[in-house]
């Protein structure tokens, strides 16, 4: 059963949820819309299931709620954001708009954060620099969830890539993908909501395919294209928590519960200024219109986009227990 609840009632609910938690209202607005827009593009699974345990790591001090990020230059192209432990979501705000400053100097900049916590949709945060004019990337690591090629035991997260565009005349391009075979976060919200997930998604403990999400999450993901997602998934470890000073992927707190140490992992986005050459923008359209004139061919990211629309007009249908949850968490009942 679900709800449907305008995207500006849901910020606003979020955002007293996390106030209530013990966040300063700027971090707590922060979060509540970066929530939202994952909600609003479909990724459930970054959305409301993520409410009840992130206000629980907040109340419980895992992740430092009054956390302010502190932005340092490091070099004149590489700027850095120690989180201290709190929300990526106000460190992310606090340092895109100087990472896109930056680039448009330079002509490509990097912004790396250390200590931080879940960044959710990625595609959120890589499409403010396509907006801009930028193209993006953007790595995270996250706890632990994948074994490398031929082990048994999980040593890397779902590290999740997302890379985004202008593209003249059109909506940015935006590609965003976990190296499982899905995130991780869908297996979560299949938890949360009571329901099996399909074979091929995750291994239990014994390395056994599941149905179980419980299961799924005492064990492994599944890597996606085999011995070179988990190559990829290396390489993350190293741009997303060696390069930011943060914690790899098996050392990582969860992301899911109150208890336990901080996650402490980390964020890298690269942005790059494709202002010198003219005709970027109209070759990267020129491209996008040879691939959907195939037929049966879509660009990543059609679904996001028609999910965002759907929302914006329709508002946002949510499991009801949920929502109830967040209201709970608002007013403390």
């Amino acid at each position: 059963m679900t709800e449907t609840i305008s995207i500006p009632e849901a910020e606003a609910l979020l955002t007293a949820v996390f106030e209530r938690s013990g966040l300063p209202a700027v971090a707590a607005l922060s979060v509540a819309r970066a929530l939202v827009a994952a909600e609003a593009e479909g990724q459930a699974g970054h959305g409301f299931s993520r409410v009840a345990d992130y206000a629980a790591q907040a109340r419980s001090g895992k992740v430092v709620a009054a956390a302010r990020p502190h932005l340092t230059e490091r070099a004149p192209a590489a700027l850095h954001i120690d989180a201290g432990c709190g929300f990526a979501y106000p460190a992310l705000d606090t340092g895109i708009p100087a990472l896109i400053a930056r680039a448009r100097q330079t002509g490509i900049a990097v912004l790396t954060i250390g200590n931080s916590h879940h960044c959710g949709a990625l595609s959120v945060q890589v499409e403010r620099l396509a907006e801009a004019g930028l193209i993006g990337l953007m790595v995270a690591n996250t706890p632990k969830a994948i074994a490398p090629h031929g082990g048994a035991e999980a040593l890397y997260g779902t590290n999740p890539i997302a890379f985004a565009t202008p593209v003249a005349g059109e909506a940015p391009l935006v590609i965003d993908l976990s190296l499982s075979a899905v995130a991780r976060g869908k297996v979560m919200a299949a938890q949360k909501a009571g329901h099996k997930i399909p074979e091929g998604w995750a291994l239990d403990a014994a390395g056994q395919p599941t149905t179980d999400p419980d299961a799924a999450l005492a064990g492994t993901m599944v890597p996606i294209g085999g011995a070179k997602g988990t190559a990829l998934a290396l390489m993350v470890e190293l741009l997303a928590a060696a390069l930011t000073g943060s914690a790899f992927s098996a050392e990582a707190g969860s992301f899911f519960t109150g208890e336990g140490p901080p996650p402490r992992v980390g964020q890298t986005l690269i942005a790059i200024d494709p202002g010198a050459q003219g005709d970027y923008a109209a070759r990267t359209a020129q491209l996008c219109a040879a691939i959907t004139a195939q037929e049966g061919a879509r660009l990543p990211g059609t679904r996001r986009r028609a999910a965002r629309a759907r929302a914006e007009a329709e508002g946002l249908n949510v499991p009801a227990h949920l929502i109830a949850t967040a209201r709970a968490l608002a007013t403390g009942d």
